[in-house]
């Protein structure tokens, strides 16, 4: 998919890790073979194999996802994640929790590993690791599993490696963080939205007894999101599924921007919700094709000031940032600040999805303590790359279409790099642009 198109998911019944693994493969089913096969990677010989089922929730056809597990007597069981989840909490959309063993809990939590696997934090992220994972796919669920697992350190104050899984016991929680990491690996520079959460009501039953929904982890992953109350209890949103919104979502407040509407997807969950369908829907959106103004996206934006740093050290963090992945472009300028100071104003344009490691590196490069980030909305002109002929030399030039139909272009600055003088750069600038116009 293209840096223009954008994904937007309506959290109508909730938002859990394999009803967003199944809208979005409702939504674009090319992805289905790579997803599938990621997933079969990973798990252990078994435990079963994943599978995608048609349905119905409150009416709708929705699709479902989770795994045929095998039977002790040869036969096959279709289940969902959420049913496994569903069966040992007695909840609809289930809590993918995880706790420390240096705060008193010990492997004693009520249902036993199979195949006797270790399923704290490093394990999970050497089985990722190991396995044979479609490019990307590796390195994006391993983002998302730190997300969660950094949750569950805080929220239980212990070490990041003690962290420990329950029901990966069951392999739903690891199969939904690497179906949904091969998704986004698979559609790398799309933007994605979400619709305010279901904050849901109530307790929820869990390895370490009764507490409260959202679910501890899960309010510390989804800081600074948006959410409603539509009256209806339970748990809605899930820790898998509120750190895949994290690791989708960088900015939460950002609103859907226009586009053409190229498909939607619809997963649901098991549980039966009053008065609504338990679904997540997924709107896959393009650039609008009947505009020649441009195409609109969104841009990120860091900024930040320095007054301590010399010239040649701005000039080493310029390189490396204007050099990082992710960066469009780094303007600077300069002012005078408190005690006469002189500042140097730092502007970045980012891709929204590399704010956060562009973020990291301003803080590493610069004396800078702190920056701010917003995303805004773009609109880029049509640009087409074209040659020109000037003095026997060919040249590529930058042609732009303008609202009104005329265009402008310009040579490229590099293609005059090697013409000596101002005078006669821009000479052979100009006899550039008087060869198109009689051409």
């Amino acid at each position: 998919m293209t840096e223009q198109r954008y994904i937007h998911l309506d959290a109508v019944g909730g938002m859990a890790g394999d009803m967003f693994v199944a809208a979005i493969l409702d939504a674009i089913p090319s992805l289905r073979p790579r997803v599938l096969d990621d997933v079969e990677a990973v798990l252990p010989s078994g435990c079963g194999t994943p599978e995608l089922s048609p349905g119905s929730s409150a009416g709708l056809a929705v699709l479902r996802f989770g795994l045929t597990a095998a039977e002790p007597h040869g036969t096959t069981a279709p289940h969902s994640p959420e049913q496994v989840r569903e069966n040992e909490h007695g909840h609809g959309h289930g809590h993918e929790h995880g706790h420390g063993h240096g705060h008193g809990h010990g492997h004693d939590h009520g249902h036993p590993h199979r195949n006797g696997a270790d399923c704290h934090y490093p394990a999970l992220v050497r089985r990722i690791t190991e396995a044979p994972l479609a490019s990307g796919t590796a390195a994006e669920a391993i983002s998302i599993l730190r997300l969660l697992a950094e949750a569950e350190s805080r929220v239980h104050g212990v070490p990041l490696e003690d962290v420990h899984f329950h029901e990966v016991a069951d392999w739903d929680s690891l199969m939904d963080v690497v179906a949904a990491g091969s998704i986004v690996a698979a559609l790398q520079g799309t933007s994605w939205t979400v619709s305010p959460l279901p904050r849901g009501a109530g307790l929820v039953r869990t390895a370490h007894g009764l507490l409260p929904v959202p679910a501890p982890a899960t309010a510390e992953i989804l800081k600074g999101f948006l959410w409603r109350d539509d009256g209806i209890p339970g748990e809605r949103v899930t820790p898998t599924g509120a750190a895949i919104l994290a690791h989708l979502v960088q900015i939460p407040q950002i609103q859907p921007g226009a586009g053409r509407l190229l498909s939607s997807g619809t997963g649901a969950g098991t549980r039966t919700l009053s008065g609504m369908p338990n679904i997540l829907r997924a709107l896959v959106f393009g650039p609008k094709g009947d505009e020649p103004k441009g195409d609109g996206d969104a841009v990120g934006v860091l900024s930040f000031d320095i007054d301590d740093m010399t010239g040649e050290e701005i000039g080493l963090a310029l390189d490396n940032l204007r050099a990082a992945t992710g960066v469009i472009d780094v303007t600077v300028g300069c002012r005078q600040g408190k005690k006469g100071r002189p500042v140097t104003d730092f502007r970045l344009l980012v891709h929204p999805r590399a704010m956060d490691a562009v973020e990291r590196l301003c803080f590493l490069e610069t004396s800078t303590i702190g920056l701010r980030r917003r995303i805004e909305g773009r609109r880029c002109l049509e640009r087409i790359p074209a040659e020109r002929m000037a003095d026997g030399r060919t040249l590529p030039v930058k042609v732009t279409l303008r609202p009104d139909g005329e265009r402008t272009e310009k040579v490229e600055s590099d293609a005059l790099a090697g013409h000596s003088g101002l005078a006669g750069r821009r000479r052979l600038a100009v006899l550039a642009r008087k060869e198109d116009s009689q051409s």
